[in-house]
């Protein structure tokens, strides 16, 4: 591969990542993880509310208004088309 991709260190990046989050979601209260689902949904909320009002939208813009990080809002806008919310 030619595009500087190592797919061996992505594949053992991935499952790091989730051993991680396996990890983390077995020590998390459930409580901790309502608030956390309830907060995603709310932010979810929000940027289809954005998105359907400005049309198109930058990562930069979403992320500064609903005040999270560039990834975290390109994340947000992904789950949203693979949800077909947006």
């Amino acid at each position: 591969m030619d595009e500087g991709v190592d797919p061996t260190a992505m594949c053992r990046s991935l499952v790091d990542k989730f051993s991680q989050s396996e990890q983390l979601r077995s020590v998390a209260h459930p409580e901790i993880l309502v608030l956390f689902e309830d907060w995603l949904e709310e932010l979810e909320n929000e940027a289809v509310t954005m998105i359907k009002r400005q049309g198109a939208i930058t990562p930069e813009n979403l992320s500064r208004d609903l005040g999270v990080s560039e990834s975290g809002a390109m994340f947000l806008v992904t789950k949203l088309k693979r949800d077909g919310k947006i």
